[in-house]
């Protein structure tokens, strides 16, 4: 996802983004709603990042972070996002990123 334009703390230029969103609603809306992912490593220290095992691409062998501080919801079309080529996440680790961010946002 191209996070551009960027404001203060927010990430900025393209990540992979979690996608929490269900495709009906992706599809209908042609928004999605999701927390950024990057390999940032200062994020290691970040109550709120989730580890969630090592990037792809030419980042392999480093550290992706699910930052579940930064819910954010995307015109998908827009912005050009299509799916990632490492495909979905885990479902504990899923799972996981949804417990933070229901900690944040108490949805539940």
């Amino acid at each position: 996802m191209d996070c551009n334009p960027q404001a203060g703390g927010e990430m900025l230029d393209l990540h992979p983004m979690l996608v929490l969103s269900p495709a009906t609603f992706n599809a209908r809306t042609g928004l999605v709603i999701g927390l950024p992912m990057t390999t940032a490593a200062y994020n290691a220290t970040n109550p709120f990042a989730l580890a969630v095992g090592s990037a792809g691409g030419r980042k392999a062998g480093q550290t992706s972070y699910v930052l579940c501080h930064q819910p954010k919801s995307f015109d998908w079309r827009a912005r050009g996002a299509k799916p990632h080529p490492n495909g979905k996440l885990a479902d504990p680790a899923f799972a996981q990123a949804c417990s933070v961010l229901n900690q944040i946002i108490g949805v539940e």
